[in-house]
């Protein structure tokens, strides 16, 4: 285990305390608001309604071609009775 001489432990207290008072900070803070305003006009959707919408368009496309299946399936039944009626 490496210990850590009190000078560093001082510098680091140092340093945290020059960020939480420096103007980056509030800088910082601005930007975040600055951000979250942008993001709330961009009408943007959450991850889990994207996820909701993804998968409803998964089932809506395997229905689609379970469908297409079907209807190709009528199709070709519509072709047998035909050509056996002529």
């Amino acid at each position: 285990m490496v210990l850590k001489p009190p000078a560093f432990d001082e510098v680091a207290q140092k340093l945290r305390e020059l960020t939480e008072t420096s103007p980056l900070r509030d800088f910082e803070k601005n930007a975040k608001l600055l951000m979250a305003s942008m993001f709330e006009r961009m009408d943007l959707v959450t991850r889990e309604e994207f996820e909701a919408l993804r998968e409803s368009l998964h089932h809506l496309r395997q229905e689609t071609a379970r469908l297409h299946e079907r209807v190709a399936q009528l199709e070709a039944k519509l072709g047998d009775v035909e050509r056996e009626g002529s």
